[in-house]
């Protein structure tokens, strides 16, 4: 006979505007069905579910983990309900509320197109209040485009755990963002020694200089927690978008914005006067090995 101790907690995974990105990268967890074998499932949109849209919609179950993807609209309905009052019924009971993505966290992609009037759960650009901000101590930001599976794995597994979340001021977990994408990157001393990329998808050179890279200015721990525990976007020669933070996107995602040919966004806690002196410094030194080819494959074929 089960305890009322056994009893799985119940979660539902609800949509706003959404592509679906985030949904399709937590497929890709590590141990994705052991995870969720551990949750009763009352509704996703694209797993096996107990309950089906209509009932979630119909606003009469409640649950203890609510993920929610996509970006917050006011005029979206589901089944003729606004997704509104469906938050805020699942918030009120809710022990954890989940933002699954930039887009439930911050707005996102489509905050772009209407700042005014699209954001996330809590967070909004255009100075007005997100959906469930009176709920706010309850909710996790876990930002990313898409989200990172493992970190989303992550947060689950504490939840079961019954530990507590520490998260930052914009509701990030510090465990997973205190972290700079910077960190842990393979081209770090090209950073150090600024020798640049010329091109995408090359071994050799920092991406910063030219390539519009954001690694050093992104709270994430791409570099440190590899996605499908392979790789990261600057392992393979594409910069860092810095999709985890809430400015995201920008534009020029593959330029680095300069004022005479110094870059106008600085390092995170690094003084513009300092980092000119050692940038200029770094300069004057010239190091064969980091000038030439990682591999030179004239040489191997």
């Amino acid at each position: 006979m089960h305890s009322k101790q056994d009893k799985k907690p119940t979660l539902i995974w609800f949509q706003g505007l959404t592509c679906n990105g985030n949904t399709h990268s937590f497929f890709n967890l590590h141990n994705l069905e052991n995870l969720l074998n551990k949750f009763e499932i009352l509704y996703h949109p694209s797993l096996e579910s107990t309950k089906n849209i209509d009932e979630i919609t119909a606003c009469i179950f409640t649950c203890d983990i609510f993920i929610f993807e996509g970006t917050y609209d006011p005029l979206m309905k589901r089944n003729d309900v606004l997704v509104s009052e469906i938050l805020n019924y699942y918030a009120k009971d809710a022990n954890y509320i989940i933002a699954a993505g930039t887009c439930a966290s911050f707005g996102g992609m489509f905050k772009a197109s209407a700042p005014e009037r699209n954001s996330g759960l809590i967070f909004n650009e255009a100075d007005h209040e997100g959906p469930i901000i009176k709920y706010k101590h309850k909710v996790i930001n876990i930002s990313g485009c898409p989200i990172h599976p493992e970190w989303l794995g992550y947060t689950l597994n504490m939840v079961l755990s019954k530990k507590e979340l520490e998260v930052d001021k914009l509701h990030r977990p510090i465990e997973l963002f205190s972290n700079l994408s910077h960190h842990g990157c393979t081209r770090n001393e090209y950073f150090e020694w600024k020798v640049d990329s010329d091109n995408f998808g090359e071994k050799e050179g920092c991406l910063y200089y030219k390539q519009g890279c954001r690694a050093p200015m992104t709270h994430a721990s791409c570099n440190k927690i590899l996605w499908n525990e392979v790789s990261s976007k600057t392992r393979v020669g594409t910069p860092c978008f810095g999709c985890t933070e809430a400015d995201f996107p920008r534009q020029s995602l593959y330029s680095t914005k300069t004022n005479m040919s110094i870059p106008q966004d600085m390092p995170i806690g690094v003084p513009k006067r300092s980092y000119l002196t050692l940038a200029g410094i770094a300069k004057t030194f010239s190091i064969k090995r980091l000038e030439g080819k990682l591999i030179d494959y004239k040489k191997t074929h």
